[in-house]
């Protein structure tokens, strides 16, 4: 992988481990020489995955709509700034710049970004792994989430292995690098009709 989009708050939380883990994403993602796109702010969990990088000479893509380009304060040390028109067109920028996801900890709009690119990847639109940071327990309830969804006869055991998970930063990336994607859902192809 040349780069991945790291989704994450805009908040730092209050779990100090979680704001080191991030510091230290954007950093091994440097020494790996992949670029870290994100949502080019300097402040919360994003400011401190992106200072990471940046501290380790990394390349970092930042890409912000423009109505929050004041709110989320943009950071100066960026490779690159995107300005967009709305949260859509950022979204469709961070697929397009990125060889693969993380997840690390956030709010909704990190689950919005997660579970939106998670489908795409269930519909067959992208095969780029998508993996969830689980520091600290932080998305041990969504784990178990998606798994009831599985029970009950929502989502399908292989869609959610699709989607890498972790503990660590380094075993993470490994299973990333790895990861095969499935094959195209068949009633996406005309043959399977």
């Amino acid at each position: 992988m040349k780069s991945i989009s790291v989704f994450c708050g805009s908040s730092e939380g209050n779990d100090s481990k979680i704001i080191s883990e991030a510091y230290s994403l954007g950093a091994t993602l440097a020494k790996q020489n992949i670029a870290l796109v994100y949502g080019a702010a300097k402040i919360g969990i994003m400011g401190k995955v992106a200072q990471g990088a940046i501290d380790d000479d990394g390349k970092v893509i930042g890409i912000i709509p423009v109505f929050l380009k004041t709110k989320e304060i943009v950071h100066k040390g960026l490779t690159e700034l995107i300005v967009t028109e709305n949260m859509h067109d950022r979204k469709i920028l961070m697929y397009e710049k990125s060889d693969g996801f993380i997840i690390i900890p956030g709010g909704f709009g990190t689950m919005d970004e997660f579970f939106e690119i998670t489908t795409w990847g269930q519909l067959g639109l992208h095969t780029k792994p998508i993996g969830i940071l689980n520091t600290n327990g932080y998305y041990d309830a969504l784990i178990a989430q998606c798994k009831m969804m599985v029970k009950r006869g929502f989502l399908k055991q292989e869609n959610l292995e699709a989607v890498v998970i972790d503990t660590t930063i380094d075993g993470l990336i490994e299973k990333m690098n790895n990861y095969i994607p499935l094959p195209a859902p068949q009633w996406l192809n005309k043959d399977g009709l």
